[in-house]
């Protein structure tokens, strides 16, 4: 059993940004970010391994930095220069090495003016 609490998603204006927080009750070896929208379906932000590979969704590049904090289990998600389209509900997700997924509860982000 993992449990991921995450922290950071509010209001901000187009442009601003933001920084999400989700803390882990024990190591993982994969974490991510996904989000959805309303009526959507949920994709995946972006990923990083224990050791730091990371993988991101095009619609974010250049301006999501994904990170993480092996001694703390904890995985940040700076979201820079934002726009209304990332208006989505962020789940945090980690994958353990025997391929079982865990998630967040999730937290809201709205960008708008």
């Amino acid at each position: 059993q993992v449990q991921l609490v995450e922290s950071g998603g509010g209001l901000v204006q187009p442009g601003g940004s933001l920084r999400l927080s989700c803390v882990a009750s024990r190591n993982i070896f994969t974490m991510g970010w996904y989000r959805q929208a309303p009526g959507n379906q949920r994709e995946q932000v972006a990923t990083i391994t224990r050791g730091g590979t990371t993988n991101y969704a095009d619609s974010v590049k250049g301006r999501f930095t994904i990170s993480r904090d092996n001694g703390k289990n904890t995985v940040y998600l700076q979201m820079n220069s934002l726009k209304p389209e990332d208006t989505a509900v962020y789940y945090c997700r980690g994958d353990d090495i025997f391929g079982r997924a865990y998630w967040g509860q999730g937290t809201q982000v709205t960008v708008s003016a």
